[in-house]
């Protein structure tokens, strides 16, 4: 279901029935210097739904004018979660195929007298900038000649100077209560090889000045952003303005997305995977794209998630079980339902035949009887999960205990004779007898039980490993830290317990798996065959969500 709330569209709408566009074109712009996270896929979805929705275009384009951070990678990732959460660009662009344009418009404003270039230290800049109660001081080189500055200018282009040595402000005010107008740095000196130009360039120009830019030169008409940018729109209008751009861009703002229990800024992200507290960025605990689609979330669920969200100027914090909740709607009719084992214990049906294997019928998904009947082998000896025995069991322990007869799922009612220990005292097998006229699916109405369990055929079960998942930070340990005063970092918050591995055991029928396939296990949850650790020997599954959810639309 998608939340009416997005004042962007009202905008749009009214755009096009005045006349002020007769056709609407957005953007998502990442800067590649990372991977792409959930809050990135709410701009995605916001960007290109708008556009699809009012027979627009988007753009998909690299905002890439910092080399020393950027690389081919971190592309060639956002491409690839860009189409799996279901969007195709108009067109592929990158910010660093316009750069000699660029060059030329910051040429344009020193020859107008709007830009300098600076010698002050990067220090110096900030102690000049001011501060919000005070105004900023001018630079002595504020004054340059519009000679000058092109001299310089060329110059830097040309690589005669250092990194750091020299800058190309914007010449606006130094005493506007906007800091992001008094002399914003447009341009830098970066000697670094840029994926893209190679070695062309050895200046960069600054995100505040290379946006609008890109704006403009493309035809956007609604440029879309979070936030923390409506303070740098007056720089971005000035850009547009005074650099004499043709196609005249606007920006709108709205609301970051942000996620419980776990962090969703890129340096944090990046300390994460830096110091070992994951497995890189695709680890299934991650927020990233890569990490929640080697998770098993689906990318229907997350779109539907971020339209729930809305679109408004509010930032907010959305809780992560709300996506959870999209993640098994989305699953429930599509997964098949199998049975695995995560703890083995041995049970032997004594008054079973030796050597005797029956195939019984079990429904692939009981929401979806399309998806038809699966087989599963009966024996003697069977796998049952250790938490479904008790020797000595409390008051409403409806599961298998000595003398307890229960169900087991589509096969037939057993009853606990004997339990077989080590010299340790530990349960190590359960002998049980069985009653074939209870079989699964025969009408039975002799007696009734009160519980079902699963359980997996010995003698064919295929080992598989499991890996289970928790939040990646405590929030609620972080909020009552930094309530009482103390001390304290996300890393201190980490969650150590986040990821369990356990081995056991699933229906032969999951011998030939394919990465990527999601099931539900019967009473554990949903889990997704994970890509990078799955062989041939063993295969390796990720919970993806639980079964049960206390969150509520």
């Amino acid at each position: 279901m998608e939340n009416n709330s997005n004042f962007i569209k009202t905008i749009i709408k009214e755009d096009l029935e005045s006349g002020k566009h007769s056709e609407i074109v957005t953007r998502f712009p990442p800067e590649p210097n990372g991977y792409l996270h959930i809050g990135h896929a709410k701009s995605i979805v916001i960007n290109f739904s708008l556009a699809d929705e009012f027979n627009g275009t988007t753009n998909l384009r690299f905002d890439d004018t910092n080399p020393t951070k950027e690389d081919q990678e971190y592309v060639d990732s956002i491409k690839e979660d860009v189409k799996w959460l279901g969007f195709d660009w108009d067109n592929l662009f990158f910010a660093s195929n316009y750069f000699d344009e660029m060059y030329n418009r910051a040429v344009l404003l020193i020859k107008k007298g709007l830009a300098y270039v600076d010698d002050l230290t990067a220090e110096e800049i900030r102690e000049y900038r001011g501060t919000l109660t005070e105004p900023g001081k001018m630079s002595p080189y504020r004054d340059r000649s519009a000679e000058e500055n092109l001299d310089l200018f060329e110059r830097m282009k040309n690589g005669e100077f250092e990194n750091g040595s020299k800058v190309l402000r914007a010449k606006i005010d130094m005493a506007s209560p906007n800091l992001n107008m008094r002399d914003p740095v447009i341009y830098r000196i970066a000697h670094a090889t840029h994926h893209n130009t190679g070695d062309k360039w050895c200046i960069y120009p600054m995100y505040d000045f290379a946006h609008p830019l890109e704006d403009a030169i493309e035809g956007v008409t609604h440029s879309i952003c979070t936030t923390e940018f409506e303070d740098h729109r007056p720089l971005y209008d000035w850009v547009v303005e005074h650099c004499e751009m043709e196609s005249v861009p606007h920006q709108y703002e709205f609301g970051r997305l942000n996620l419980t229990n776990t962090v969703m800024s890129k340096r944090k992200l990046k300390v994460l995977v830096d110091e070992g507290f994951v497995d890189g960025w695709d680890d299934p605990r991650m927020p990233t794209i890569s990490g929640l689609r080697r998770r098993g979330y689906t990318p229907e669920a997350i779109v539907n998630f971020v339209q729930e969200t809305g679109v408004s100027k509010a930032s907010g914090t959305a809780d992560s079980a709300m996506l959870e909740h999209f993640v098994r709607e989305d699953l429930k009719l599509k997964a098949p339902r199998t049975m695995g084992i995560l703890r083995p214990l041995k049970v032997v049906i004594t008054n079973y035949p030796e050597g005797q294997v029956e195939m019984l019928d079990a429904e692939i998904n009981p929401e979806n009887p399309e998806m038809g009947v699966r087989k599963i082998p009966f024996s003697r000896e069977i796998y049952i999960e250790q938490e479904d025995f008790m020797e000595n069991p409390p008051k409403k322990y409806f599961r298998l205990f000595p003398g307890n007869e229960v169900r087991l799922k589509h096969a037939y009612f057993i009853k606990c004779e004997e339990v077989i220990k080590d010299s340790e005292g530990n349960v190590i097998e359960i002998h049980c007898t069985y009653d074939p006229e209870t079989k699964s699916g025969s009408g039975f109405t002799g007696r009734k039980v009160k519980g079902t369990i699963h359980w997996v055929e010995a003698s064919q079960a295929i080992p598989a490993e499991f890996r289970l998942y928790e939040p990646l930070i405590l929030d609620d340990e972080l909020e009552a830290a930094e309530e009482a005063g103390e001390e304290t970092t996300f890393i201190d918050h980490v969650n150590k317990n986040s990821l369990e591995i356990i081995q056991g055991f699933v229906e032969p029928n999951m011998k030939d798996v394919k990465s990527q396939e999601k099931f539900q296990f019967f009473r554990h949850g949903y889990f997704n065959v994970d890509p990078k650790l799955s062989t041939v020997e063993k295969t390796v599954f990720n919970l993806i969500v639980s079964l049960k959810s206390s969150f509520k639309l």
